[in-house]
């Protein structure tokens, strides 16, 4: 719950050093798109995740879609979609990504916060587990670990250390081995 006060702005967001710091972690909202997409656009020098994020919004398909402002300015976005696993299991699984940070804003946090706040939301939304297609140094500080360890494979080739699942609950990944699916909106084309 204390996630959802601080992500509806009920609470403000942690100050350092006793100076009130302006980022803000939040929903993202209608007004957001074009900024969103931006921002994915910018951190991934390319289109692709722009057109992934507008593409699982047209199909009202986002779990949690947060954003991330600096001083009123959308500075970052990250993104939990469903997944479907097989064969099926009784545990509700999602993936994170895209995750992006303006280049500018990179390395102060944000992503790390976006991520935190993000798993959290996934949490109180009844999610047992998220997996991530990542970079293999970044997502284990979050606790992340090699999907393929838990009987997780992606359905698309990637190295096993790139695909990571992560536990939301207690036991949140037993009884989930078997082939990871994301929404089509994520296949390469």
């Amino acid at each position: 719950m204390a996630v959802y006060l601080r992500l509806h702005g009920i609470v403000p967001p942690a100050s350092r050093g006793g100076v009130q710091r302006p980022m803000l972690i939040r929903p993202e909202r209608p007004e957001d798109h074009e900024q969103v997409r931006v921002v994915n656009d910018r951190a991934f020098g390319q289109p692709d995740e722009g057109a992934i994020v507008a593409a699982v919004r047209r199909r009202g398909a986002p779990i949690v879609s947060l954003v991330a402002t600096d001083a009123e300015q959308l500075v970052g976005h990250i993104l939990f979609t469903p997944v479907t696993l097989a064969p099926a299991s009784e545990r509700r699984l999602c993936g994170l990504g895209p995750m992006a940070v303006l280049p500018s804003h990179q390395r102060r946090g944000i992503g790390g916060r976006l991520v935190r706040d993000g798993l959290e939301a996934c949490r109180e939304a009844g999610y047992h587990a998220v997996v991530v297609v990542g970079h293999p140094s970044y997502y284990p500080r979050f606790g992340f670990e090699r999907a393929r360890d838990h009987g997780l494979a992606w359905d698309h080739d990637v190295p096993d250390e790139a695909f990571m699942a992560l536990a939301l609950a207690p036991r949140g990944l037993d009884g989930c081995a078997g082939v990871v699916s994301y929404l089509p909106e994520f296949t390469p084309a």
